[in-house]
């Protein structure tokens, strides 16, 4: 069976990135029904760079930084297609990578493929084989979305860079919800469980391939500890909004963060007598108990949010309806 899809990719203020990734785009083995260009900036460079590829859609998101999954969520509210298909500005798919993800949409059961993101590290491609993209018991996220078992296998989650559904899926657990600002971790997740409680498979096809070269943040760096909290914080909400307050996968996770802070802050003790010099144990000291203190800060916070969350693309899904 022939299937359409339409690609949408999400930006903020990486009109480079998105050229080279449009270009990526223009050599698919199977061309996409659409390619839409969502762009949250406070400039006109990526419409300018979308005017050089006729055909491709451009697209506003107003709401700017942090909204990545409203700009998901504009980007298919008028999709007829198939297959809705996700791809990270700075994520340069291979030939294939198109013609693969809907390939592993064969069995009627798949609901969502997610493919795999080389990061171009030495052995990535076996690190984690047997927790590829997995959702604990105690409520937590494996990834190793870069590993390479060699066939399509059955997954949790997807990573937001390399991604898809099958849009009757998406228009039946009501659309994109954006409860993720900030570093906007979670967000991909959100669709992964959202279409596995409907029902229908996640598969994980690692011959659908993009190179992510892993772009600049708009804000902060990559794994500091502003990335740490908004991690913790938009934890919670995924689960409470995709799960319930009730699902045991919740109570599970509380429980899993006192223990990993508690680990972190006397790792940190620890280092007093461990490293050489006053200054030095004293950084190692302050170090594991602000990271303990982000991830109970950052719970905590994701608590008070759950209790109503805010979904900021609640209205373009309701245009969509």
């Amino acid at each position: 069976m022939d299937r359409t899809a339409v690609v949408v990719v999400a930006t903020f203020r990486r009109p480079d990135y998105v050229r080279t990734c449009l270009e990526h785009l223009q050599r698919q083995t199977v061309a996409p029904s659409r390619i839409v260009v969502v762009d949250a900036s406070p400039d006109d460079e990526t419409r300018t760079v979308v005017e050089d590829f006729p055909g491709v859609e451009y697209r506003r998101n107003e709401l700017g930084l942090g909204t990545l999954a409203a700009s998901r969520a504009i980007g298919t509210v008028d999709a007829t297609e198939d297959v809705v298909a996700f791809i990270d500005d700075d994520a340069y798919a291979e030939p294939e990578w198109l013609e693969r993800l809907l390939a592993a949409y064969e069995p009627d059961d798949v609901g969502a493929v997610g493919g795999r993101a080389r990061n171009g590290r030495d052995g990535e491609e076996q690190e984690g084989l047997d927790r590829i993209g997995r959702f604990l018991r105690n409520g937590r996220l494996t990834g190793n979305f870069a590993a390479d078992p060699g066939r399509t296998i059955d997954a949790d989650h997807m990573l937001g860079a390399n991604m898809s559904v099958r849009n009757s899926v998406l228009r039946a657990f009501g659309g994109i919800h954006d409860y993720y600002p900030g570093t906007c971790l979670r967000e991909d997740s959100d669709i992964a469980l959202r279409a596995r409680k409907s029902g229908y498979r996640v598969v994980y096809a690692p011959d659908a391939v993009v190179r992510h070269v892993a772009g600049d943040y708009s804000k902060g760096a990559r794994f500091d500890l502003r990335y740490r909290f908004y991690g913790a914080r938009n934890h919670i909400l995924l689960l409470t909004t995709t799960l319930g307050w009730r699902d045991p996968h919740l109570t599970r996770y509380l429980g899993s963060v006192l223990a990993s802070s508690g680990r972190e802050a006397v790792s940190g003790v620890r280092t007093w007598s461990a490293k050489p010099g006053l200054t030095a144990r004293m950084r190692g000291v302050a170090g594991g108990l602000t990271r303990a203190g982000v991830d109970v800060v950052g719970t905590a916070v994701g608590l008070g949010a759950a209790i109503a969350p805010n979904d900021r693309a609640r209205d373009v899904n309701r245009a969509a309806s």
